[in-house]
This record gives C-alpha cells, sequence and structure tokens, in this order.
C-alpha cells in the first residue's frame, strides 16, 4: 500500500513540472507542495509507520 501511494505521488510530481505556457508564471507553488508530501510519505515510509 505504501509503494503505491509513493508511485503516485512521484507521478503527480512530474505532472505539475511548469512546463506549458500558461503554468509557468505559478512559480514553484504546486510542484513544492507534491514534493513536500512526497518527502513527509518517504519519511513516515522509511520509519515503518506504513
Amino acid at each position: 500500500m505504501g509503494l503505491i501511494l509513493v508511485i503516485i505521488l512521484v507521478l503527480l510530481l512530474l505532472g505539475v513540472v511548469p512546463r506549458w505556457p500558461h503554468s509557468k508564471s505559478w512559480g514553484y507553488g504546486p510542484s513544492g507542495g507534491i514534493a513536500l508530501v512526497l518527502v513527509i510519505v518517504l519519511i513516515i515510509w522509511m520509519l515503518g509507520v506504513i
């Protein structure tokens, strides 16, 4: 279950990369938020909680 969650979060992280013209002005907001969630889940996963 935890591995599936990590895979989904990595795919979300790749999906928020600002490569479209309308999203270049967003900055690091979307990818920074997903990256923060990914780091938290990875830490919890390495501690063995999930």
